[in-house]
């Protein structure tokens, strides 16, 4: 089968002068593109307490996009387990689920950023966390079948039901974002769909990844092969300066990322420190070239080409990572020349 594509997008404000409201409306026509485009899926992520990345609750966005898009099917990439209570997971995708008509796909993860953790979830660490996601996500198709008794080592609960009980038989698909090898394998022998990103890397991780995966289905034969996503940052340009700023905008973003990451940077009111030349020229492994070779940044032709070699490894999705700190006028001509030139070489 061909491989689709879907939009991964957030809320992300780098201006303390750019409202709110605002980036909302840039997001909701960016996801209305898509939709109308003939994408497969549009995924919103969580975050919290980061103007980065605007998602405290996914749920509510695509609520709200299930209402405003017609085909496009609907999907959390990802909550982050630790947040989440199963109960009230279970309970908050099966509701979403009956709002979107049965469009929901779940995606589940444990989380990347000790800045949210330090406030959410105060001593958490990215083990912990994982061990989290690794008893959230067995509890979640028993909750919505009903009359589910847990006695884990973070919850506890005597007999419970999913109220609502969700549209889509069994359940929203679930998908767990996965990197090492233990991540896959839990992923697979849970029956769930695998998200994975290579995030700043080259082809050889997308490779790696599709590796790593494929193991954990080969040492699984009696689990159904499910599904595997990657997402990664994807530009179509026209001219040589067009794909010239991309690279330069994919490396401020990937060095604003780092910064995040790490955690040592001041933060105020949500946005971040900016990040100088001077700092960008200590993460040489975000250097501008290195971001447009290694994200997919091309003329049409050479994306649709790059395109092909993920179809070939085998991704069944493939999805466009459109937060890149570049202005929404920009996103758009980038999006429409992509669902215009691009798409149709995968229909």
């Amino acid at each position: 089968m061909a491989m689709t594509f879907s939009l991964f997008v957030h809320m992300e404000r780098f201006d303390p002068n750019q409202s709110h409201d605002e980036i909302y409306e840039q997001f909701i026509e960016l996801c209305t593109m898509a939709d109308a485009g003939g994408f497969e899926m549009i995924w919103v992520g969580e975050h919290h307490a980061m103007d980065f990345t605007i998602a405290p609750n996914p749920f509510v966005q695509i609520a709200d996009l299930a209402h405003r898009t017609h085909r496009v099917r609907l999907g959390t990439s990802s909550i982050v387990a630790p947040f989440w209570h199963p109960i009230k997971a279970a309970g908050e995708a099966a509701i979403t689920d009956i709002i979107t008509g049965g469009r929901l796909e779940l995606g589940i993860a444990r989380g990347a950023y000790s800045f949210e953790y330090e406030r959410l979830l105060p001593g958490l660490d990215a083990k912990e966390a994982g061990l989290r996601m690794r008893e959230l996500v067995p509890t979640l198709r028993p909750l919505w079948a009903g009359n589910y008794t847990h006695d884990g080592h973070y919850w506890k609960f005597p007999k419970s039901s999913s109220a609502p009980k969700p549209l889509q038989d069994q359940g929203p698909p679930i998908w767990i974002a996965a990197r090492d090898p233990a991540s896959h394998k839990f992923a697979v022998e849970s029956g769930c769909n695998v998200q994975v990103t290579p995030l700043g890397l080259g082809d050889e991780e997308v490779v790696s990844l599709m590796e790593r995966f494929n193991t954990a289905c080969a040492n699984a034969p009696q689990v159904k092969r499910p599904k595997i996503m990657v997402c990664r940052h994807l530009f179509t340009g026209e001219t040589e300066a067009e794909l010239e700023q991309a690279g330069r905008d994919l490396s401020r973003f990937y060095c604003t990322f780092d910064a995040w990451f790490k955690n040592q940077r001041p933060v105020d009111h949500g946005i971040i420190e900016p990040m100088t030349d001077a700092d960008c020229a200590t993460l040489p492994q975000y250097a501008p070239e290195k971001m447009r070779a290694n994200n997919i940044v091309g003329t049409p032709d050479e994306v649709i080409t790059r395109l092909k070699q993920y179809e070939a490894w085998g991704y069944d999705q493939f999805s466009y990572w459109i937060d890149t700190g570049m202005s929404h006028a920009v996103k758009k001509k980038a999006l429409a020349r992509f669902i215009d030139r691009v798409l149709p070489a995968f229909a």
